[in-house]
């Protein structure tokens, strides 16, 4: 009996993944192909995709580049639309694009005598602003989050990690289960 428990848990912890995430891009498909109204499954999917690259090349061609400013500019402007606009947009970019801000993996010591560490993403090197020379902006996400807590600790108590930054977040998100 015990080893049909251990088979049923370890069956588990094969098919709920699975099963979740199918479920999820099923319910994607879904739901963008009932937006489009057309008959044919997985096409407003596919139209979806091709539309965002398009919109993509758009924004990197000289000559359209302007037009999309000008709407996320309006966007940046009006007061509530600027609150959600900025927040998804800054998030968007902290991850993709060429201003990454969880780059740079490190290690902080969180007690004097060293014993204490945590692991989080430097996202500014200089608080010379807030007159804090001497200290850097420290991003802890949470494990299974899509939240965490910026910190500000003195440089000498951060360390570099040589680790990708996408392992580093894998291992944070999932509470160190994850990663290397």
């Amino acid at each position: 009996m015990k080893r049909f428990i251990r088979y049923f848990l370890e069956g588990l912890l094969y098919v709920i993944p699975l099963a979740v995430t199918v479920y999820i891009l099923y319910t994607i498909f879904v739901t963008v192909d009932s937006w489009l109204g057309l008959g044919i499954p997985g096409v407003g999917f596919v139209l979806t995709i091709l539309g965002i690259t398009i919109i993509g090349f758009l924004t990197s061609n000289v000559l359209t580049r302007g037009l999309l400013s000008l709407v996320s500019k309006v966007f940046e402007k009006v007061p509530f639309i600027k609150l959600i606009y900025t927040s998804i947009k800054d998030l968007i970019g902290a991850f993709v694009g060429e201003k990454k801000s969880f780059d740079k993996p490190v290690l902080v010591t969180l007690s004097k005598d060293g014993s204490a560490k945590a692991i989080g993403f430097i996202t500014k090197e200089s608080l010379e602003v807030y007159g804090l020379s001497d200290h850097v902006a420290v991003y802890f996400p949470q494990s299974y989050n899509f939240a965490g807590n910026l910190l500000l600790f003195p440089c000498e108590q951060v360390q570099p990690l040589d680790v990708e930054s996408s392992e580093a977040m894998a291992f944070l998100i999932s509470g160190g289960v994850s990663g290397k």
